[in-house]
Order: structure tokens, then C-alpha cells, then sequence
């Protein structure tokens, strides 16, 4: 069993940074990419960013390129999601997740294993 835990959401301005991070447990986490999805308030979940097992391949939304950077630390069984230039529409439930896919994805039904999510507020 994987278990998954979230940290550091909370309440920013607009232009500000936060930084998310996730830790996991369980399992090898070395030997699966990893993902960041959010919920917006009364939407579905989105694809935010992904990363592969060694950390050199990353992959974006759109909405978040040049503002987000995913990052991991396999020693560590941690992977990362550092914020900036927060916007009011990135106001969401964060939650991190972990691949089934051999290859890099977007796809949310390609992760079997989720986060319970964080809370990430931005002002105007």
C-alpha cells in the first residue's frame, strides 16, 4: 500500500510563491513518475504537472507553464511542486499522485495511488 501526504497550501496573494511538497510511503518510490493535479472549486480535477522516475523528464499544463516547476527527491521519497506567480483562478484542492503508466501521462486514470490533497488560496 502507498500512502501519500501533502503539506504546505494555504492562503497567498496574487504574485506570490508557495511551495507544495508530498511524501511518500510504501513503496519504491524511485521506480514511478509522479503527478500533481488540483480541483478548482466546482470543477473536475486537472492535470497540473508530471514528473519521471529519475526526475529528467517534466511535463506541464499550459495554464501553469513558466509558473510551476515540478522537482522530486528520490532520496528523500519526496516530490515537489514550488508555485509562483500564484493567480487567483490557480485557487484549488493540490493533490499529488503516483503513475501505473510506463510512460510519462496526463491522463488521471493512469495514477493509482492519490494524496488526500492541500488547500491553495490565492487572493486578489
Amino acid at each position: 500500500q502507498v500512502q501519500l501526504l501533502e503539506s504546505g497550501g494555504g492562503l497567498v496573494q496574487a504574485g506570490g510563491s508557495l511551495r507544495l511538497s508530498c511524501a511518500a510511503s510504501g513503496r519504491t518510490f524511485s521506480v514511478y513518475d509522479m503527478g500533481w493535479f488540483r480541483q478548482p472549486p466546482g470543477k473536475e480535477r486537472e492535470f497540473v504537472a508530471a514528473i519521471s522516475k529519475s526526475g529528467g523528464s517534466t511535463y506541464y499544463a499550459d495554464s501553469v507553464k513558466g509558473r510551476f516547476t515540478i522537482s522530486r527527491d528520490n532520496a528523500k521519497n519526496t516530490v515537489y511542486l514550488q508555485m509562483n506567480s500564484l493567480k487567483p483562478e490557480d485557487t484549488a484542492v493540490y493533490y499529488c499522485a503516483l503513475s501505473r503508466s510506463a510512460y510519462i501521462t496526463t491522463r488521471a486514470t493512469q495514477y493509482g495511488y492519490w494524496g488526500q490533497g492541500t488547500q491553495v488560496t490565492v487572493s486578489s
